[in-house]
């Protein structure tokens, strides 16, 4: 009894190009992996394999075997490719999106605005606000928002930077690295109607006005190896809280250590009677950020923490309440303290400051 015949199957021969470039697409280890597929597919069945056969070697149905192998029969490696899905045609041209990325980057509103909005660029550009959302969103245009920077004119700007840069990248041995700040006129702030909380669908809700019930002044000395914090509380920020603030820091250290304090250049830090008491206590060594270039400072970043997660949202109805709150949320950072990794080196920084000099010069032509 003879056995049961399929249908014939077209032939499949390959040319040499066509055989590099299917063998190519099949090596593919991450990308394209359905047109991978596809090309291993035809390059099995060209070596004579049945159907049925290139399935069980590739573990994938039998009709999808035929499917591709019919594809490439017919219109060769362009077979292989993804055919167009049904849809919507387009409505909006290459053409319309050009003009609309160079009139927002070129141009400026006609109606005295200092930048557009997706209605003024609607109207100019005669398409509508989706459009025109859809379209900064795809480019990642975002004529609302400016960033605002500002270049240090220290003259000795590029030593100041490789110092502190250097202390976080390469600390010195037996030492502790601290940097240190004052966080002034911290405000107790109490809302003039109690917060309401968080509920489903609902944000936590707080009234925009409030009362004023004085001020304080954190002193912050952040660990940059272990993230922990020295902290004061004073009620002014002269030299003499200062002062204050670097004998805390001298008790609240290991005494054979060398301590490497990073500073900004406020007066408060220079006076005579700090230059002194420095003089007397050799293991502080004071090293003094360029001028208006504060973010060198990382205990800046762990302000940015204090702000973010305590004081922006909080209400006190006295300083010595906000005081009191503001050392309970610093008690627990320490006791699972998080520390900030510096990464860019000296060298890196100058290159983006570069980039950002030679964006203004060109800007100004």
């Amino acid at each position: 009894m003879m056995g049961r015949r399929g249908p014939r199957l077209p032939d499949l021969a390959l040319t040499d190009a066509e055989r590099e470039t299917l063998q190519r697409w099949a090596r593919r280890p991450k990308t394209a992996q359905a047109l991978a597929l596809r090309a291993r597919i035809v390059l099995a069945c060209a070596e004579g394999v049945s159907n049925m056969d290139v399935s069980r070697q590739l573990q994938i149905s039998p009709p999808t075997v035929t499917k591709w192998r019919r594809r490439f029969v017919a219109d060769r490696l362009e077979g292989l490719s993804d055919e167009p899905r049904p849809g919507a045609p387009r409505t909006i041209t290459d053409q319309q999106v050009e003009t609309v990325i160079a009139k927002t980057l070129e141009e400026a509103p006609p109606n005295e605005d200092s930048h557009w909005s997706t209605r003024s660029m609607a109207n100019a550009v005669g398409m509508s606000q989706t459009a025109i959302s859809r379209i900064w969103r795809a480019f990642e245009l975002k004529p609302h928002l400016v960033q605002t920077w500002k270049l240090s004119t220290d003259p000795l700007f590029v030593e100041k930077v490789r110092d502190v840069v250097g202390l976080y990248l390469d600390p010195p041995e037996n030492a502790l690295v601290l940097c240190v700040d004052e966080k002034s006129q911290i405000q107790a702030l109490d809302r003039t109607a109690p917060i309401l909380p968080v509920m489903p669908t609902t944000p936590a809700r707080m009234t925009h006005d409030y009362v004023r019930h004085g001020t304080t002044s954190l002193f912050a000395a952040l660990d940059v190896a272990t993230g922990s914090i020295i902290s004061q509380h004073y009620r002014r920020h002269r030299h003499q809280e200062f002062l204050k603030f670097l004998k805390t820091i001298d008790k609240n250290t290991p005494a054979e250590l060398d301590l490497h304090l990073i500073c900004d250049n406020y007066a408060t830090h220079k006076t005579p009677v700090i230059k002194k008491w420095l003089l007397r206590h050799p293991r502080f060594h004071v090293h003094f950020t360029p001028t208006s270039a504060s973010w060198l400072n990382l205990v800046e970043r762990w302000f940015a923490e204090l702000t973010n997660r305590k004081l922006r949202r909080s209400a006190h109805r006295s300083v010595t309440e906000l005081e009191a709150d503001v050392r309970a949320w610093i008690e627990s950072w320490n006791a699972d303290p998080t520390p900030f990794v510096w990464t860019k080196t000296a060298d890196e920084i100058f290159q983006t400051l570069a980039a950002y000099c030679q964006r203004i010069n060109d800007s100004r032509h």
